[in-house]
């Protein structure tokens, strides 16, 4: 553990940025843009705690948004770079509204580009239009993250090409991944111009999306930025990325403390926390995936390194909801978890902050930075959450 954050003097739960991990992702992104003369752009959908934008605003080409919130506050906290805005449909006023805000606005179908090509046009500033494209091939396993499905509501097929032009469009979208490697994008990159790369002559641009696991310990760096170099050569079209988890994977932590520990004849005992998969982690039972546990050194159940069977104490952690689902993960431990013992679960700033909820009432974390590489961590309460947050909500 780089940085004991149970030693905080915080509330629990809080969440806990290291903005000294933060940095050293956006160093390895930063690298990447100049090796690869690509952009790479902070996808808001998977971290938008703009309290750190403006550490993050220099390293990068700007900003992914889904919303016209969301483009609010880019254009308000991300200083520097590009806006781009994709949704899978918009409505008029929304349109109205990004092209006061988007520099790029990127369609989902040939209807919505048609019903909205004249508002762009009227624009008082230049945008870039583009369209997002299905490739029909992905390699996401878990259906409700895989974006090209049978299903899938995004992207336009090369069928629905037929009778279509792209007049007023200057790039294409695709986003096909979820948490893979380089080699996946080659797979992919090669479908895509298998499909629409008769298009590319009459483009500037292409976003490769997102679900790049840049930052990931063995990722093939040196694979994707051959990619790129090569692709940029052969076509001369500007590429852009979006990765939603590169940004900030590895940085984030949420530090909980136990609360009860229940005996159970029948299975692992449990340890019930102050915090929640289904309010402050919903990823864990959407995905599902169950996070990693630092209690003095790392410990893993059976989804990592080690079998539960080689500890001597076993654990079933659960959140404090009423919801019986509330279950976080099952767990390893070299010494007894008793109540008041502090726990910090990882990679908790991804896909987490900006999908938390406040079910059942229950204390919302806290949001607090530290800086491992500063000698006591800087630490800094970004924000605290209270009754009036919750009442404001419903009414």
């Amino acid at each position: 553990m780089p940085f004991d954050y149970r030693t905080l003097p915080i509330e629990t739960p809080s969440f806990v940025i290291d903005r000294a991990l933060l940095r050293r992702n956006m160093r390895q992104l930063a690298d990447i843009q100049a090796r690869a003369e690509c952009r790479i752009l902070l996808a808001m959908k998977g971290f938008a705690t703009w309290a750190f934008f403006e550490e993050m605003a220099p390293y990068l080409g700007g900003v992914a948004v889904s919303s016209t919130y969301e483009a609010r506050l880019a254009r308000e906290t991300f200083t520097t770079g590009e806006v781009h805005a994709y949704s899978p449909a918009y409505t008029a006023a929304e349109v109205e509204e990004l092209t006061g805000l988007a520099d790029h606005i990127v369609f989902n179908s040939f209807r919505q580009w048609n019903t909205y090509r004249q508002a762009i046009a009227k624009a008082d500033r230049n945008i870039e239009v583009a369209l997002r494209v299905n490739p029909e091939y992905s390699e996401v396993r878990v259906e409700i993250y895989n974006p090209c499905t049978i299903r899938s509501r995004f992207g336009i097929r090369i069928s629905d090409f037929d009778g279509n032009n792209l007049d007023g469009i200057t790039g294409l979208h695709f986003h096909t991944m979820c948490q893979q490697g380089a080699d996946v994008l080659v797979r992919t990159l090669e479908q895509v111009e298998e499909l629409f790369g008769e298009y590319f002559g009459q483009l500037k641009w292409i976003n490769f999306g997102g679900g790049h696991h840049i930052t990931r310990p063995g990722y093939d760096i040196d694979l994707l930025c051959e990619t790129i170099c090569d692709f940029r050569k052969r076509t001369g079209l500007r590429v852009y990325l979006e990765p939603g988890e590169a940004h900030v994977m590895n940085t984030g932590f949420l530090v909980t403390q136990v609360l009860d520990v229940i005996e159970n004849p029948h299975s692992a005992d449990i340890a019930i926390v102050d915090a929640s998969a289904a309010a402050h982690m919903p990823d864990v039972m959407e995905m599902p995936y169950t996070p990693e546990v630092w209690h003095g050194r790392v410990f893993y159940d059976d989804h990592f390194d080690a079998p539960l069977d080689e500890f001597p104490h076993k654990y079933l952690l659960g959140g404090k909801t009423c919801l019986s689902g509330d279950i976080i993960g099952e767990y390893g431990f070299e010494n007894e978890l008793r109540v008041g013992d502090r726990l910090v679960l990882t990679d908790m700033a991804q896909y987490t902050l900006v999908k938390t909820t406040m079910f059942n009432g229950i204390r919302h974390p806290s949001i607090v930075s530290v800086d491992s590489d500063i000698p006591g961590g800087d630490m800094r309460v970004i924000r605290q959450y209270g009754y009036e947050d919750y009442k404001r909500r419903l009414g």
